[in-house]
């Protein structure tokens, strides 16, 4: 019998309710496995419809379609002789499963149900799905006619071949506190699968390379990972990183931001080595098995071994190498940007330019973007060319430079008026020059002048800026006009700017807010914030900074040195002898980094005004007294919840931190609230009040103490 598996897993690049394309892709990751001698091939999670199809997963179409699509993969000669493992939606008694579906030479062998899913964070899993909640239950389920006239194993079981037992998690199962493959191995299931939609966040990668060493770490065995990858029709980006471990060590490692649509891990494993392993660790056998439950077995006259396999070599272990922080903002957003630019039928991007921290970071991840299509092209990728091809709409262009690429597909503006300075507009253009943009510099104080005509016209007043003698309604109008006026003209340019240079299409619009000033609507709302998708907006202004340090060594930019250096300034107030007035963090009350840590407790800790503030009295008691902890704390709830509203109409951004405040998916919260938060701030009032009584006593006993002691001679 041979000891010997080859086992193929992979990451696919799938989009919600793209059939045809998901079945293509499909075939090909399969074709590949088979060529590389695999005998079994596990797949995404919902592969065949995508996973972000959302309330679509209501309508009967998707179901109806993801069965004829299973048909067709099925029929296809290409699955033949090798045990395929693909993810869709199947309705068993009126109710619908997230499932995984096994077949082999046209036969489905087992029908498996998620039986833990998420419904934290991004995932919704329980608006769609119900969990399957009999473990180590089995039920008939009868195929539609257009399947086969059979009824099949539908629930929780594994498959039993004739030379070792697999058995199925599906993604956030390998999360949970009482993983399916923990039974599976004390009942002698050697290979574990988990077919996977994990989508990117910054610093997540060990969370799941952890998760998968550890799964056979204490009793053995062989982990298969698989993962959706790039965008799925959403503000998510999945990030691959398809892998394969044994007994504890990962010897295959897959991409995690790549161009490659399909991306396939084969690797050749020895059974052996998993039962030496359990062998020397199963001290007290009879104990585990007194404890469990026995797993139910679908057996499978197929083997996953070939024949006699001694010469064949097997994956050794190998040392994972994890991207830093500024190197994922630098791929996972470019990735993403190049999926939605590639579907949308768009002919590129345009960003309103200012020469700041934000949109200059958006500007670097275009040209990133840039960077890794010129790489997958000149590593043969056709399907790279032809996108880019089609999104230019030249047939013969072939891009060989990053700059060159970037003059094509990415248009910047600097909008000026007559409260910007002369830095700003030389950082903005040397950026431009360094990253080979299509650069426009214009002045919007026309524009500016004749809104404010108008309003005077029919008020029969002007305002002025504070330091005009104006008041604060007044100030804040007049530095709002200039954004929106911005948001207008970014648009116009969108949309017109190629035709008026002779090229065909239109233009998407980035927007470049940082999760930072989300989180205190730190913006104007419908102002050049508001975009058509915002690559940053759930990343904060520290690891942006990293970012742009990492981006002038990497990419040799030496106009980012100016950009990090420079003070955050909207620039929508008058200067002041020629030099910026205004500085952000002035504005808002507080540090970024003090925004950060704020937004983390806010969101990750579940924190409201008080316990927030009980953290923060440790966390800030060196530089900080309990009085000014107090004051930062309800300024930030004040302005939180004073532009919560923004939060309905802010641009879909690229999800990177589980403290964003987006309020289209993932922060669900009211956007209209009482802003004065009286019994939560007399809650922080009167613990401010323990602590002066508190130190005012302690005081008072140091200092009585250190009187009586100088009594003594």
């Amino acid at each position: 019998m041979g000891r010997k598996v080859t086992l193929a897993t992979c990451s696919l690049n799938q989009w919600a309710l793209d059939f045809q394309g998901n079945l293509s892709r499909v075939l090909k990751s399969i074709e590949v496995a088979k060529s590389k001698g695999a005998r079994y091939r596990l797949g995404p999670e919902l592969e065949i419809c995508g996973y972000g199809c959302a309330d679509h997963f209501y309508e009967s179409d998707t179901l109806l379609h993801s069965l004829q699509v299973l048909k067709e993969l099925m029929q296809s000669p290409i699955t033949t002789d090798i045990i395929c493992d693909v993810g869709m939606p199947i309705m068993h008694h009126n109710v619908r499963y997230n499932c995984r579906v096994l077949f082999l030479n046209k036969k489905i062998l087992l029908i498996r149900p998620k039986m833990l899913l998420a419904n934290y964070g991004n995932n919704r899993e329980f608006r769609w799905f119900s969990p399957w909640t009999q473990p180590r239950h089995v039920e008939d389920y009868f195929l539609p006619r257009m399947i086969q006239e059979a009824t099949v194993p539908f629930g929780d079981c594994v498959l039993s071949t004739i030379d070792t037992c697999l058995g199925s998690e599906i993604c956030a199962e390998m999360w949970n506190p009482r993983s399916p493959h923990i039974d599976m191995g004390l009942d002698g299931v050697e290979i574990f699968t988990n077919s996977s939609a994990s989508y990117h966040e910054l610093r997540k990668a060990e969370q799941r390379v952890m998760l998968v060493r550890s799964a056979t770490n204490k009793s053995g065995g062989i982990y298969l990972f698989a993962n959706q990858k790039g965008c799925d029709g959403d503000r998510l980006y999945y990030d691959g990183c398809a892998m394969i471990a044994i007994n504890g060590e990962i010897v295959a490692q897959g991409a995690q931001f790549t161009m490659d649509d399909v991306e396939v891990l084969v690797a050749t494993l020895d059974l052996e080595d998993i039962r030496s392993y359990r062998g020397e660790r199963s001290c007290k056998p009879i104990l585990h098995y007194s404890m469990k439950i026995l797993i139910l077995k679908v057996k499978v006259d197929f083997m996953l071994s070939v024949g006699e396999d001694v010469s064949l070599p097997t994956n050794q272990p190998i040392r994972w190498r994890f991207h830093t922080p500024e190197e994922e903002i630098s791929l996972g957003p470019a990735c993403w940007l190049w999926d939605y630019l590639r579907r949308s039928g768009q002919a590129g991007f345009l960003l309103p330019l200012s020469g700041g921290v934000d949109s200059s970071s958006t500007a670097c991840i275009v040209y990133s973007m840039c960077v890794l299509l010129c790489q997958a092209i000149r590593d043969d990728n056709h399907q790279v060319l032809e996108d880019v091809q089609r999104v230019v709409g030249d047939t013969s262009y072939r891009p060989e430079d990053p700059q060159e690429l970037c003059g094509h597909l990415f248009t910047t503006c600097y909008m000026a008026t007559e409260n910007s300075s002369e830095s700003t507009y030389s950082r903005a253009r040397e950026l431009a020059s360094q990253i080979g943009s299509y650069h426009i510099n214009l002045n919007i104080d026309m524009a500016v002048k004749g809104i404010l005509g108008i309003f005077s016209m029919v008020m029969g007043k002007v305002p002025q800026f504070r330091v005009n003698g104006g008041c604060a309604r007044e100030n804040l109008a007049l530095q709002n006009i200039q954004a929106r006026v911005r948001m207008v003209l970014a648009y116009l340019f969108a949309q017109l700017s190629l035709w008026a240079r002779g090229r065909p299409g239109g233009l998407l619009v980035l927007g470049s807010a940082n999760v930072d000033e989300s989180l205190t609507g730190y913006f104007t709302k419908y102002d050049c914030s508001s975009a058509d998708i915002n690559p940053i907006g759930g990343i904060s202004k520290t690891d942006l900074k990293s970012f742009l340090q990492f981006c002038t060594d990497h990419f040799h930019l030496p106009a980012l040195r100016s950009v990090i250096a420079a003070p955050p300034t909207a620039e929508l107030e008058p200067l002041a002898n020629g030099q910026v007035s205004q500085t952000d963090e002035a504005d808002m009350g507080m540090t970024y980094s003090e925004l950060s840590l704020i937004g983390r407790l806010r969101k990750i800790s579940k924190c409201g005004p008080y316990s927030m503030f009980c953290k923060l009295i440790h966390t800030w008691g060196e530089s900080c007294s309990p009085s000014q902890v107090a004051a930062k704390v309800k300024h930030f709830f004040r302005m939180y919840s004073v532009n919560r509203h923004k939060m309905t109409t802010v641009t879909p951004s690229y999800h990177a931190e589980n403290y964003s405040p987006d309020d289209n998916r993932f922060d669900l919260r009211p956007f209209l609230y009482n802003t004065r938060w009286s019994w939560q701030f007399r809650c922080i009032d009167d613990q401010v009040t323990c602590f002066h009584m508190l130190f005012s006593s302690t005081s008072m006993l140091l200092s009585e103490s250190y009187g009586n002691w100088t009594s003594f001679p």
